[in-house]
Protein backbone atom coordinates (compact mmCIF):
# COMPACT_ATOMS: atom_id res chain seq x y z
CA UNK A 1 0.00 0.00 0.00
CA UNK A 2 1.09 3.18 -1.22
CA UNK A 3 0.52 6.22 1.36
CA UNK A 4 2.81 8.93 0.56
CA UNK A 5 4.47 9.50 -3.18
CA UNK A 6 7.52 11.59 -3.87
CA UNK A 7 7.19 13.13 -7.44
CA UNK A 8 10.76 13.43 -8.61
CA UNK A 9 10.04 15.50 -11.02
CA UNK A 10 8.52 19.39 -12.19
CA UNK A 11 6.32 20.94 -14.51
CA UNK A 12 3.04 19.00 -16.38
CA UNK A 13 3.80 15.63 -15.31
CA UNK A 14 4.97 15.80 -11.78
CA UNK A 15 1.32 17.91 -11.62
CA UNK A 16 -0.39 14.88 -14.02
CA UNK A 17 1.33 12.57 -11.15
CA UNK A 18 -0.01 14.34 -8.11
CA UNK A 19 -3.64 14.95 -9.01
CA UNK A 20 -3.97 10.94 -9.60
CA UNK A 21 -2.29 10.14 -6.28
CA UNK A 22 -4.59 12.37 -4.43
CA UNK A 23 -7.28 11.10 -5.97
CA UNK A 24 -6.31 7.63 -4.47
CA UNK A 25 -5.84 9.51 -1.06
CA UNK A 26 -2.26 9.03 -1.15
CA UNK A 27 -0.28 12.32 0.11
CA UNK A 28 2.09 13.83 -2.04
CA UNK A 29 5.94 15.57 -1.92
CA UNK A 30 7.26 17.96 -4.65
CA UNK A 31 11.19 18.19 -5.10
CA UNK A 32 11.97 21.48 -6.33
CA UNK A 33 15.00 23.49 -7.63
CA UNK A 34 16.14 27.29 -7.09
CA UNK A 35 14.16 27.93 -10.48
CA UNK A 36 11.58 26.24 -9.36
CA UNK A 37 10.78 27.76 -5.88
CA UNK A 38 7.00 29.07 -7.54
CA UNK A 39 6.25 26.26 -9.53
CA UNK A 40 2.53 25.09 -9.84
CA UNK A 41 3.49 21.59 -8.70
CA UNK A 42 4.85 22.92 -6.03
CA UNK A 43 1.84 24.74 -4.54
CA UNK A 44 -0.63 22.14 -4.98
CA UNK A 45 2.10 19.16 -3.49
CA UNK A 46 1.02 18.33 0.01
CA UNK A 47 4.72 18.91 1.21
CA UNK A 48 7.99 20.16 -1.22
CA UNK A 49 11.36 20.07 -0.79
CA UNK A 50 14.26 21.90 -1.61
CA UNK A 51 16.63 19.67 -3.48
CA UNK A 52 19.31 22.57 -4.85
CA UNK A 53 20.24 24.58 -7.17
CA UNK A 54 18.72 25.07 -11.11
CA UNK A 55 21.04 23.04 -13.13
CA UNK A 56 18.93 19.69 -12.91
CA UNK A 57 22.48 17.98 -12.53
CA UNK A 58 22.60 19.23 -8.69
CA UNK A 59 19.07 19.00 -8.23
CA UNK A 60 16.43 17.26 -10.65
CA UNK A 61 19.23 14.66 -11.38
CA UNK A 62 20.79 14.09 -8.17
CA UNK A 63 19.83 10.51 -7.04
CA UNK A 64 21.05 11.11 -3.69
CA UNK A 65 19.35 14.27 -2.91
CA UNK A 66 15.98 12.54 -4.32
CA UNK A 67 16.18 9.58 -2.37
CA UNK A 68 17.14 11.75 0.96
CA UNK A 69 14.76 13.59 0.35
CA UNK A 70 11.70 10.71 -0.05
CA UNK A 71 13.28 9.29 3.14
CA UNK A 72 13.62 12.34 5.23
CA UNK A 73 9.90 13.08 4.82
CA UNK A 74 8.09 9.74 5.36
CA UNK A 75 7.71 9.23 1.26
CA UNK A 76 6.69 4.81 0.63
CA UNK A 77 7.25 5.15 -2.75
CA UNK A 78 8.86 7.62 -5.86
CA UNK A 79 7.20 8.27 -8.88
CA UNK A 80 10.23 9.62 -11.40
CA UNK A 81 7.50 11.18 -14.06
CA UNK A 82 9.39 11.24 -17.71
CA UNK A 83 12.89 12.76 -18.62
CA UNK A 84 15.19 12.95 -15.53
CA UNK A 85 15.71 10.05 -14.07
CA UNK A 86 12.95 8.08 -15.28
CA UNK A 87 15.08 5.82 -17.27
CA UNK A 88 17.66 5.53 -15.12
CA UNK A 89 18.62 2.22 -13.85
CA UNK A 90 20.71 3.10 -11.24
CA UNK A 91 18.10 5.44 -9.78
CA UNK A 92 15.55 2.33 -10.09
CA UNK A 93 18.09 0.39 -7.50
CA UNK A 94 18.83 3.12 -5.02
CA UNK A 95 14.97 3.66 -4.49
CA UNK A 96 15.01 -0.20 -3.62
CA UNK A 97 17.90 -0.24 -1.99
CA UNK A 98 17.05 2.68 -0.08
CA UNK A 99 13.43 0.56 0.93
CA UNK A 100 11.52 2.38 -1.09
CA UNK A 101 8.93 1.68 -4.03
CA UNK A 102 9.88 2.75 -7.27
CA UNK A 103 7.15 3.20 -9.69
CA UNK A 104 8.63 1.80 -12.69
CA UNK A 105 10.28 -1.06 -14.39
CA UNK A 106 12.98 -2.92 -12.05
CA UNK A 107 16.34 -2.09 -13.20
CA UNK A 108 17.04 -5.15 -14.96
CA UNK A 109 14.32 -5.13 -17.52
CA UNK A 110 15.07 -1.37 -17.82
CA UNK A 111 19.41 -2.53 -18.72
CA UNK A 112 17.40 -4.61 -21.61
CA UNK A 113 14.96 -1.69 -23.04
CA UNK A 114 15.55 1.32 -21.58
CA UNK A 115 18.95 1.19 -22.99
CA UNK A 116 18.58 1.39 -26.93
CA UNK A 117 21.62 -1.17 -27.40
CA UNK A 118 20.20 -4.15 -25.41
CA UNK A 119 16.51 -3.58 -26.72
CA UNK A 120 17.27 -4.32 -29.94
CA UNK A 121 19.59 -7.33 -29.21
CA UNK A 122 16.44 -8.38 -27.74
CA UNK A 123 14.06 -7.81 -30.50
CA UNK A 124 16.23 -9.68 -32.75
CA UNK A 125 15.86 -12.68 -30.18
CA UNK A 126 12.36 -12.79 -30.06
CA UNK A 127 12.18 -11.96 -33.91
CA UNK A 128 10.58 -9.02 -33.55
CA UNK A 129 11.76 -7.30 -37.01
CA UNK A 130 14.30 -4.06 -36.53
CA UNK A 131 16.24 -1.70 -38.77
CA UNK A 132 19.49 -2.11 -40.11
CA UNK A 133 21.80 -0.78 -37.45
CA UNK A 134 25.25 -1.23 -35.75
CA UNK A 135 26.16 -1.19 -31.65
CA UNK A 136 28.72 1.06 -30.75
CA UNK A 137 30.63 0.15 -27.59
CA UNK A 138 33.81 2.60 -29.15
CA UNK A 139 32.40 5.41 -30.68
CA UNK A 140 35.17 7.40 -32.50
CA UNK A 141 34.78 9.01 -35.63
CA UNK A 142 36.76 6.20 -37.22
CA UNK A 143 34.99 3.19 -35.87
CA UNK A 144 31.28 4.84 -36.49
CA UNK A 145 32.35 5.79 -40.32
CA UNK A 146 32.92 2.03 -40.28
CA UNK A 147 30.28 0.97 -39.43
CA UNK A 148 28.05 3.50 -41.36
CA UNK A 149 30.08 2.33 -44.17
CA UNK A 150 28.05 -1.29 -44.04
CA UNK A 151 24.67 0.56 -43.08
CA UNK A 152 24.23 2.90 -45.81
CA UNK A 153 23.61 6.14 -45.65
CA UNK A 154 21.41 8.06 -44.88
CA UNK A 155 21.61 7.19 -40.89
CA UNK A 156 21.00 8.16 -37.64
CA UNK A 157 23.03 8.79 -34.49
CA UNK A 158 21.32 7.65 -31.10
CA UNK A 159 21.54 8.51 -27.74
CA UNK A 160 21.37 4.57 -26.20
CA UNK A 161 20.29 5.87 -22.64
CA UNK A 162 16.96 8.22 -23.42
CA UNK A 163 14.70 9.35 -25.77
CA UNK A 164 12.68 12.58 -26.72
CA UNK A 165 14.57 13.84 -29.56
CA UNK A 166 17.65 14.16 -27.31
CA UNK A 167 21.32 13.04 -28.32
CA UNK A 168 19.93 12.06 -32.34
CA UNK A 169 21.25 13.28 -35.68
CA UNK A 170 20.76 12.50 -39.18
CA UNK A 171 24.00 11.84 -40.96
CA UNK A 172 23.62 11.63 -45.04
CA UNK A 173 27.45 11.73 -46.03
CA UNK A 174 30.54 10.32 -43.88
CA UNK A 175 32.03 13.67 -43.63
CA UNK A 176 29.48 15.09 -41.22
CA UNK A 177 29.91 11.78 -38.71
CA UNK A 178 32.72 13.67 -36.29
CA UNK A 179 30.70 16.64 -35.68
CA UNK A 180 27.09 14.95 -35.58
CA UNK A 181 28.86 12.30 -33.36
CA UNK A 182 30.56 14.99 -31.05
CA UNK A 183 26.87 16.70 -31.01
CA UNK A 184 25.10 13.18 -30.35
CA UNK A 185 26.96 12.32 -27.58
CA UNK A 186 27.15 15.87 -25.54
CA UNK A 187 23.82 16.31 -25.83
CA UNK A 188 23.18 12.57 -24.34
CA UNK A 189 25.45 13.31 -21.92
CA UNK A 190 23.69 16.39 -20.34
CA UNK A 191 19.97 15.29 -20.41
CA UNK A 192 21.14 11.37 -19.45
CA UNK A 193 24.13 11.49 -18.28
CA UNK A 194 25.55 9.14 -20.11
CA UNK A 195 27.07 9.58 -23.91
CA UNK A 196 26.63 6.15 -24.97
CA UNK A 197 25.31 5.64 -28.85
CA UNK A 198 24.61 3.76 -31.67
CA UNK A 199 23.56 3.84 -35.13
CA UNK A 200 20.03 2.96 -37.38
CA UNK A 201 19.41 3.08 -40.77
CA UNK A 202 17.47 6.29 -41.63
CA UNK A 203 14.13 5.18 -43.16
CA UNK A 204 12.57 8.09 -45.43
CA UNK A 205 9.14 9.10 -45.16
CA UNK A 206 7.71 6.49 -42.30
CA UNK A 207 5.05 7.27 -40.00
CA UNK A 208 6.00 6.57 -35.78
CA UNK A 209 3.58 4.12 -34.12
CA UNK A 210 3.83 3.29 -30.58
CA UNK A 211 2.09 0.66 -28.25
CA UNK A 212 1.15 1.56 -24.81
CA UNK A 213 1.96 -1.47 -22.66
CA UNK A 214 1.25 -2.34 -19.25
CA UNK A 215 2.81 -5.23 -17.30
CA UNK A 216 2.13 -6.57 -13.58
CA UNK A 217 4.34 -8.40 -11.09
CA UNK A 218 1.90 -11.70 -11.49
CA UNK A 219 3.37 -12.44 -15.05
CA UNK A 220 0.04 -10.42 -17.02
CA UNK A 221 0.74 -8.48 -20.11
CA UNK A 222 -1.59 -5.99 -22.03
CA UNK A 223 -1.78 -3.04 -24.37
CA UNK A 224 -3.83 -0.09 -24.54
CA UNK A 225 -3.83 0.71 -28.02
CA UNK A 226 -1.39 2.10 -30.31
CA UNK A 227 -0.77 6.21 -30.78
CA UNK A 228 0.27 8.23 -33.85
CA UNK A 229 3.78 10.53 -33.48
CA UNK A 230 4.39 11.29 -36.63
CA UNK A 231 4.11 14.87 -36.76
CA UNK A 232 8.30 15.82 -34.84
CA UNK A 233 10.27 18.77 -35.04
CA UNK A 234 13.79 17.95 -34.39
CA UNK A 235 13.14 14.32 -33.85
CA UNK A 236 10.88 15.71 -31.37
CA UNK A 237 7.02 14.51 -31.16
CA UNK A 238 4.75 18.07 -30.48
CA UNK A 239 0.83 16.03 -32.19
CA UNK A 240 -0.03 12.71 -31.01
CA UNK A 241 -3.21 11.17 -31.46
CA UNK A 242 -5.19 8.24 -30.94
CA UNK A 243 -5.92 5.54 -32.84
CA UNK A 244 -3.79 5.73 -36.11
CA UNK A 245 -5.45 5.78 -39.55
CA UNK A 246 -3.11 4.04 -41.07
CA UNK A 247 -3.24 0.80 -39.18
CA UNK A 248 -5.82 -1.88 -40.14
CA UNK A 249 -6.76 -4.36 -37.68
CA UNK A 250 -4.64 -7.33 -38.61
CA UNK A 251 -1.33 -4.93 -38.44
CA UNK A 252 -2.79 -3.59 -35.20
CA UNK A 253 -2.95 -6.74 -33.62
CA UNK A 254 0.71 -7.86 -35.29
CA UNK A 255 2.20 -4.53 -34.23
CA UNK A 256 0.20 -5.26 -30.58
CA UNK A 257 1.91 -8.58 -30.47
CA UNK A 258 5.27 -7.62 -31.23
CA UNK A 259 5.31 -5.26 -28.16
CA UNK A 260 4.19 -7.74 -25.98
CA UNK A 261 6.31 -10.22 -27.05
CA UNK A 262 9.40 -7.95 -26.13
CA UNK A 263 8.19 -6.83 -22.89
CA UNK A 264 7.65 -10.40 -21.65
CA UNK A 265 10.97 -11.58 -22.71
CA UNK A 266 12.56 -8.81 -20.39
CA UNK A 267 10.53 -9.74 -17.59
CA UNK A 268 8.64 -5.73 -17.82
CA UNK A 269 6.72 -4.59 -15.05
CA UNK A 270 4.93 -1.57 -15.03
CA UNK A 271 4.45 1.40 -17.54
CA UNK A 272 6.09 1.22 -21.02
CA UNK A 273 5.83 2.18 -24.67
CA UNK A 274 7.16 -0.14 -27.50
CA UNK A 275 7.48 2.37 -30.62
CA UNK A 276 8.09 1.23 -34.89
CA UNK A 277 8.56 2.95 -37.47
CA UNK A 278 6.20 2.15 -40.21
CA UNK A 279 6.20 2.06 -43.83
CA UNK A 280 3.63 0.53 -46.02
CA UNK A 281 2.55 -2.45 -44.25
CA UNK A 282 5.87 -3.25 -42.75
CA UNK A 283 6.98 -2.22 -39.09
CA UNK A 284 10.60 -1.73 -37.45
CA UNK A 285 11.03 -1.93 -34.12
CA UNK A 286 12.79 1.17 -32.89
CA UNK A 287 12.98 1.30 -28.79
CA UNK A 288 11.10 0.80 -25.80
CA UNK A 289 10.60 4.31 -23.43
CA UNK A 290 11.09 2.22 -19.75
CA UNK A 291 8.48 5.03 -18.26
CA UNK A 292 4.89 6.80 -19.17
CA UNK A 293 4.99 8.86 -22.19
CA UNK A 294 4.10 12.32 -22.59
CA UNK A 295 1.38 11.90 -24.84
CA UNK A 296 -0.23 8.98 -22.52
CA UNK A 297 -3.56 11.41 -22.26
CA UNK A 298 -4.65 10.37 -26.13
CA UNK A 299 -4.84 6.46 -24.24
CA UNK A 300 -6.62 7.67 -21.23
CA UNK A 301 -9.25 9.81 -23.47
CA UNK A 302 -10.15 6.63 -25.99
CA UNK A 303 -10.33 3.83 -23.16
CA UNK A 304 -11.17 6.29 -19.96
CA UNK A 305 -8.45 4.51 -17.65
CA UNK A 306 -6.26 6.88 -15.16
CA UNK A 307 -2.62 5.50 -16.33
CA UNK A 308 -1.31 7.17 -13.55
CA UNK A 309 -3.30 5.38 -11.07
CA UNK A 310 -2.76 1.61 -13.12
CA UNK A 311 1.26 2.70 -12.47
CA UNK A 312 0.56 3.20 -8.65
CA UNK A 313 -1.57 0.14 -8.36
CA UNK A 314 0.93 -2.16 -10.01
CA UNK A 315 3.49 -0.66 -8.14
CA UNK A 316 1.58 -1.58 -4.69
CA UNK A 317 1.57 -5.25 -5.89
CA UNK A 318 -1.89 -5.77 -7.32
CA UNK A 319 -3.02 -7.47 -10.34
CA UNK A 320 -3.33 -5.17 -13.94
CA UNK A 321 -7.03 -3.66 -13.46
CA UNK A 322 -8.02 -5.19 -16.83
CA UNK A 323 -7.85 -8.15 -18.97
CA UNK A 324 -6.74 -7.57 -22.66
CA UNK A 325 -10.17 -8.19 -23.88
CA UNK A 326 -11.84 -6.04 -21.43
CA UNK A 327 -10.06 -2.62 -22.52
CA UNK A 328 -12.32 -1.09 -25.00
CA UNK A 329 -11.54 1.99 -27.15
CA UNK A 330 -13.83 4.60 -28.22
CA UNK A 331 -13.77 7.81 -30.23
CA UNK A 332 -10.71 9.90 -31.40
CA UNK A 333 -8.24 11.56 -29.22
CA UNK A 334 -5.40 14.53 -30.18
CA UNK A 335 -2.74 16.01 -28.36
CA UNK A 336 -0.77 18.89 -28.75
CA UNK A 337 2.53 19.72 -26.92
CA UNK A 338 2.92 23.55 -25.77
CA UNK A 339 6.17 24.20 -25.85
CA UNK A 340 8.32 27.83 -24.80
CA UNK A 341 9.57 27.68 -28.12
CA UNK A 342 9.46 29.40 -31.29
CA UNK A 343 8.49 28.01 -34.23
CA UNK A 344 9.37 31.05 -36.73
CA UNK A 345 12.81 31.09 -35.14
CA UNK A 346 14.12 27.23 -35.83
CA UNK A 347 11.89 26.29 -32.13
CA UNK A 348 14.42 28.15 -30.26
CA UNK A 349 13.25 27.64 -26.56
CA UNK A 350 11.79 31.12 -25.16
CA UNK A 351 11.93 32.60 -21.91
CA UNK A 352 10.18 35.10 -19.96
CA UNK A 353 7.73 35.68 -17.25
CA UNK A 354 3.99 34.39 -18.00
CA UNK A 355 1.91 37.72 -18.21
CA UNK A 356 -1.52 36.44 -19.28
CA UNK A 357 -2.58 32.74 -19.07
CA UNK A 358 -6.41 31.40 -20.07
CA UNK A 359 -6.64 28.09 -20.90
CA UNK A 360 -9.51 26.84 -22.99
CA UNK A 361 -12.50 24.99 -21.41
CA UNK A 362 -15.18 22.95 -23.54
CA UNK A 363 -16.54 19.44 -23.70
CA UNK A 364 -14.28 17.13 -24.88
CA UNK A 365 -11.38 19.34 -23.61
CA UNK A 366 -8.34 18.53 -21.48
CA UNK A 367 -5.21 20.51 -20.58
CA UNK A 368 -2.10 19.05 -18.42
CA UNK A 369 -0.55 22.13 -17.47
CA UNK A 370 2.54 23.13 -15.29
CA UNK A 371 2.32 26.81 -15.39
CA UNK A 372 -0.14 29.70 -13.90
CA UNK A 373 0.23 33.55 -14.36
CA UNK A 374 3.20 34.83 -12.65
CA UNK A 375 5.65 31.90 -13.30
CA UNK A 376 8.94 32.72 -14.58
CA UNK A 377 9.98 29.86 -17.24
CA UNK A 378 13.63 28.94 -16.59
CA UNK A 379 16.13 28.25 -18.62
CA UNK A 380 17.60 25.05 -17.13
CA UNK A 381 14.84 22.29 -18.09
CA UNK A 382 12.86 20.88 -21.04
CA UNK A 383 10.53 23.78 -22.22
CA UNK A 384 7.21 21.90 -22.33
CA UNK A 385 4.51 23.99 -20.95
CA UNK A 386 1.52 22.11 -21.10
CA UNK A 387 -0.22 19.90 -23.64
CA UNK A 388 -3.68 20.27 -24.77
CA UNK A 389 -5.66 17.15 -25.45
CA UNK A 390 -9.03 17.03 -27.37
CA UNK A 391 -11.64 14.02 -27.77
CA UNK A 392 -14.54 13.16 -30.10
CA UNK A 393 -16.82 10.48 -31.65
CA UNK A 394 -14.47 10.59 -34.69
CA UNK A 395 -10.93 11.98 -35.82
CA UNK A 396 -12.86 15.07 -38.08
CA UNK A 397 -14.43 16.14 -35.27
CA UNK A 398 -11.60 16.25 -32.78
CA UNK A 399 -9.69 18.27 -35.12
CA UNK A 400 -12.16 20.41 -34.97
CA UNK A 401 -12.46 20.94 -31.81
CA UNK A 402 -8.62 21.07 -31.07
CA UNK A 403 -8.64 23.82 -33.73
CA UNK A 404 -11.11 25.61 -31.31
CA UNK A 405 -9.11 24.99 -28.42
CA UNK A 406 -5.82 26.41 -29.62
CA UNK A 407 -7.78 29.53 -30.95
CA UNK A 408 -9.01 30.00 -27.62
CA UNK A 409 -5.71 29.43 -25.70
CA UNK A 410 -4.82 32.44 -24.11
CA UNK A 411 -0.85 32.40 -23.38
CA UNK A 412 1.60 35.69 -23.01
CA UNK A 413 4.91 36.71 -22.06
CA UNK A 414 6.70 33.76 -23.85
CA UNK A 415 6.35 32.38 -27.45
CA UNK A 416 4.84 29.33 -27.91
CA UNK A 417 3.29 27.55 -31.06
CA UNK A 418 -0.35 27.61 -30.67
CA UNK A 419 -0.89 29.43 -33.99
CA UNK A 420 2.08 27.13 -35.15
CA UNK A 421 -0.24 24.25 -33.92
CA UNK A 422 -3.36 25.46 -35.77
CA UNK A 423 -2.20 25.80 -39.39
CA UNK A 424 -1.05 22.30 -38.81
CA UNK A 425 -4.75 21.26 -37.49
CA UNK A 426 -5.75 23.10 -40.50
CA UNK A 427 -3.57 21.61 -43.18
CA UNK A 428 -5.46 19.49 -45.78
CA UNK A 429 -2.75 16.76 -45.92
CA UNK A 430 -2.96 16.69 -41.91
CA UNK A 431 -7.31 16.40 -41.86
CA UNK A 432 -6.66 13.61 -44.37
CA UNK A 433 -4.40 11.77 -42.23
CA UNK A 434 -1.51 11.60 -45.31
CA UNK A 435 1.54 12.26 -42.77
CA UNK A 436 5.08 10.78 -42.12
CA UNK A 437 7.59 12.30 -39.58
CA UNK A 438 8.62 14.24 -42.40
CA UNK A 439 5.42 16.31 -42.66
CA UNK A 440 6.77 19.44 -41.14
CA UNK A 441 9.72 19.40 -43.12
CA UNK A 442 7.75 19.77 -46.05
CA UNK A 443 4.85 21.52 -45.28
CA UNK A 444 6.02 24.46 -42.56
CA UNK A 445 9.45 24.99 -43.44
CA UNK A 446 8.51 28.21 -44.01
CA UNK A 447 6.10 29.14 -41.20
CA UNK A 448 5.35 32.59 -40.23
CA UNK A 449 2.85 33.76 -37.32
CA UNK A 450 0.00 35.82 -39.13
CA UNK A 451 -1.43 36.88 -36.09
CA UNK A 452 -0.09 39.73 -33.56
CA UNK A 453 3.14 38.77 -32.43
CA UNK A 454 3.31 37.30 -28.75
CA UNK A 455 5.98 39.60 -28.01
CA UNK A 456 3.94 42.74 -28.90
CA UNK A 457 0.95 41.58 -27.25
CA UNK A 458 2.94 40.72 -23.94
CA UNK A 459 4.47 44.31 -24.09
CA UNK A 460 1.09 45.37 -24.42
CA UNK A 461 0.17 43.50 -21.25
CA UNK A 462 3.17 44.70 -19.27
CA UNK A 463 2.63 48.47 -19.92
CA UNK A 464 -1.22 47.86 -18.86
CA UNK A 465 0.03 46.04 -15.69
CA UNK A 466 2.39 48.55 -14.92
CA UNK A 467 0.01 51.46 -14.97
CA UNK A 468 -2.65 49.64 -12.87
CA UNK A 469 0.03 49.19 -10.33
CA UNK A 470 1.47 52.99 -9.94
CA UNK A 471 -0.20 54.86 -7.33
CA UNK A 472 -1.66 58.20 -7.82
CA UNK A 473 -0.92 61.12 -4.99
CA UNK A 474 -3.42 63.46 -4.00
CA UNK A 475 -3.44 66.98 -4.89
CA UNK A 476 -1.60 68.91 -1.87
CA UNK A 477 -1.14 65.91 0.62
CA UNK A 478 1.70 64.61 -0.26
CA UNK A 479 -0.21 61.08 0.60
CA UNK A 480 -0.33 58.19 -2.24
CA UNK A 481 -3.47 55.94 -2.83
CA UNK A 482 -4.53 52.97 -4.80
CA UNK A 483 -6.03 54.33 -8.35
CA UNK A 484 -9.65 54.10 -8.13
CA UNK A 485 -11.98 51.75 -10.41
CA UNK A 486 -12.32 54.26 -12.68
CA UNK A 487 -8.95 54.41 -13.71
CA UNK A 488 -8.74 50.63 -13.49
CA UNK A 489 -11.13 48.23 -15.16
CA UNK A 490 -10.76 49.16 -19.04
CA UNK A 491 -12.80 47.12 -20.90
CA UNK A 492 -15.55 45.94 -17.85
CA UNK A 493 -19.29 47.15 -18.12
CA UNK A 494 -22.03 46.29 -16.31
CA UNK A 495 -23.38 42.99 -18.38
CA UNK A 496 -19.59 41.47 -18.51
CA UNK A 497 -16.37 42.06 -19.91
CA UNK A 498 -16.00 44.22 -22.48
CA UNK A 499 -13.72 43.55 -26.01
Amino acid sequence: MIRSLLVANRGEIAVRVMRSARALGIRTIAVYSDADRDALHVEIADEAVHIGASPARESYLNIEKVIAAAREHGADAIHPGYGFLSENPRFSEAVQLAGLIFVGPPASAMRKLGDKISSRELATATNVPITPGALLPNPTPEATLEAAKKIGFPLLIKAAAGGGGKGMRVVREAAEIPDSLAAAQREAQYAFGDDSVYLEKYIDNPRHIEFQIFCDAHGHAVHLGERECSIQRRHQKIVEEAPSVALAPDLRRRMGEAALTIVRAAGYCNAGTVEFLLGGENFYFLEVNARLQVEHPVTEMITGEDLVAWQLLIAAGEKLPKRQEEIQFRGHAIECRVYAEDPANGFLPSTGTILKLEEPHAPGVRVDSGIREGFEVPIYYDPILSKVICWSDNREHAIYRMRDALKHYVLLGVRTPLGYLQDVMAHPEYCAGRISTHFLGTHFVEWRENAPTCEALAALLAAANEASRKTVTTQGSGTAKRPSPWETLGDWRIAGAGT
